[in-house]
């Protein structure tokens, strides 16, 4: 499969392929691209009901974990305007993999791969970040029958409806308080 964005048009004809630095060097080589649906690792699209899928909710339905993801965020100082945040989040690989065999992970699982640096006058309050860390229960469950109906990976994953009791219909993450540093 290839990027639309590979493709050079000239009067609605493919003139050129543009192909990116690590697909070339493979290919000078004579060997597949690492990443090449050959390779197998392309899954398809997801349905539209998915494409609002947040970071917190796919981390949710992972069956592997392998990033730590930190957050800092900045309060605006100024007095007019006490709900202006800005920040970055940054996400590092780590050492070990996280596997599982049931899902979903329970909040307290994702907060361990979360930390959350604030810097602000005011008390961190994490009501005021749930577009950052929105979870919806529905989405969450949804995605995970949808995964397991189209994905031969999660085939065998026991899904634990109960865990989804520990999740807001749509809030930020539970214990989220816990990962602030």
């Amino acid at each position: 499969m290839l990027a639309k964005d590979g493709l050079i048009f000239d009067a609605s004809v493919a003139e050129k392929l543009q192909v990116c630095p690590s697909c070339m060097s493979s290919l000078a080589k004579h060997k597949i691209p690492p990443f090449a649906l050959a390779n197998n690792l392309f899954r398809g699209i997801l349905p539209e009901q998915f494409n609002d899928l947040t970071w917190v909710e796919e981390k949710v339905c992972a069956i592997y974990s392998v990033t730590a993801h930190i957050t800092r965020l900045f309060q605006s100082s100024d007095p007019t305007q006490p709900k202006v945040f800005h920040g970055n989040t940054c996400a590092h690989d780590m050492n070990v993999v996280s596997t599982v065999s049931v899902l979903p992970r329970t909040p307290a699982d994702i907060n361990g791969f979360i930390s959350v640096v604030f810097v602000g006058p005011e008390k961190f309050d994490p009501k005021k970040f749930a577009t950052l860390f929105r979870v919806r229960k529905h989405k969450i469950w949804n995605f995970l029958l949808w995964l397991r109906h189209h994905n031969r990976l999660y085939a065998d994953i026991t899904l634990d409806l109960s865990i989804m009791d520990m999740y807001p219909t749509d809030g930020a993450l539970p214990g989220l308080s816990k990962s602030l540093v």
